[in-house]
């Protein structure tokens, strides 16, 4: 199963995270099938997102984590999502 969720980069104490495709299955650090944006923390929890390339990747199936479904509320990506759904 596809799933979107987070893998972490940065330096210790300086969390950054991508946001990627994978297969559930893999490690949170291995290969990724899409990177589709990135997560800052510690900077007012900043978001950069693919916008085009998260709702393909959704609308073929691919499942977010908790936490990726909540960014991806906040930036108003799944609301999208589900109005794409319903036509």
């Amino acid at each position: 199963m596809l799933k979107l969720r987070l893998t972490r980069l940065g330096s210790k104490k300086n969390p950054v995270y991508r946001i990627a495709a994978m297969e559930s299955s893999v490690k949170r650090e291995g290969n990724a099938v899409a990177y589709l944006g990135n997560y800052y923390p510690l900077e007012d929890s900043k978001v950069t997102l693919k916008e085009e390339e998260i709702l393909t990747f959704l609308q073929n199936g691919a499942q977010p984590t908790r936490t990726v479904k909540s960014l991806l509320v906040k930036a108003g990506v799944w609301a999208k999502f589900e109005e794409s759904k319903r036509k």
